[in-house]
């Protein structure tokens, strides 16, 4: 019997973070390239705005990883919550 309700709560689990971008998950958006034009005169002719294209590009890279980090480890937090309550319910049916 205890492996039994062992074995329902890591389904309920791998349930939980299959399902954890619903919710009130945070959404993080990754940032869209900077192009960069083939013909060399228009990359010599707008150089100064394609290096700004990629300080910023480089800028929210690092916040869209931040953002990726902070939801996973909300979503780790939640999943450990969810599968202590999961437990106690168990225990709860189980008298």
């Amino acid at each position: 019997m205890r492996e039994r309700k062992y074995c329902n709560l890591l389904n309920s689990v791998f349930l939980f973070l299959s399902l954890a971008g619903m919710g009130h998950a945070q959404t993080c958006y990754s940032p869209e390239r900077p192009f960069v034009p083939t013909d060399q005169r228009d990359i010599q002719e707008y150089r100064d705005l394609i290096g700004r294209d990629f300080e910023i590009y480089i800028a929210d890279i690092q916040s869209y990883f931040r953002c990726l980090d902070e939801e996973r480890a909300r979503a780790f937090e939640e999943a450990r919550e969810v599968s202590q309550e999961y437990g106690r319910f168990l225990d709860a049916v189980s008298d």
